[in-house]
């Protein structure tokens, strides 16, 4: 025997926060269209009434034909589908779990990572207060060096007499 269905299991408020504005007036149609055949189905006894047979036996004149009817409506079975597929879905909800806790432990990886970069950068002298050997202390590969690399102001890769365009054609040919 099937199980009997006692109300919705759809969450509709949850539902609903997920549909796009311009989806709600096709979420409102089905939801009233489920909540009709819920209310059908509720209307309805869970189980088929009660057949009183000895009425009709006494009732039919001709004989055998109510025992060749009860006994063909008790043969009959109805068959329900078998659910073959919330494995499957339980399954699928298994390796979706793992790919969002795989997702949520990159991610405070990530959050840690960015929080030291933060509290670093919260550390260093403010900019205002800098010197230019602070500076080279806290950023050495971005600070002038003028005594082991000297270079002419404003200090630019294009200024410098070491400087070769990469657009131009090497060789000198044009």
């Amino acid at each position: 025997m099937a199980k009997r269905i006692a109300q919705s299991s759809v969450n509709w408020a949850a539902l609903a926060e997920r549909v796009p504005a311009e989806q709600r007036s096709h979420l409102a149609a089905f939801k009233i269209k489920s909540d009709g055949y819920l209310r059908r189905v509720l209307a309805n006894p869970p189980e088929p009434p009660k057949i009183n047979w000895a009425l009709y036996k006494q009732t039919v004149p001709i004989p055998g034909m109510v025992d060749n009817f009860q006994k063909q409506y008790e043969a009959l079975k109805v068959p329900y589908p078998a659910d073959t597929q919330t494995a499957k879905v339980d399954a699928q909800w298994i390796e979706v779990k793992k790919s969002i806790e795989a997702f949520v432990a990159a991610s405070n990886a990530s959050i840690s990572t960015y929080q030291k970069e933060i509290n670093e950068t919260k550390a260093l002298l403010p900019y205002e207060q800098m010197t230019l050997e602070d500076y080279k202390d806290a950023y050495p590969e971005d600070a002038i060096d003028s005594l082991n690399k000297p270079t002419f102001w404003p200090h630019n890769p294009e200024e410098q007499l070491d400087y070769v365009d990469p657009n131009k054609p090497v060789g000198g040919h044009h």
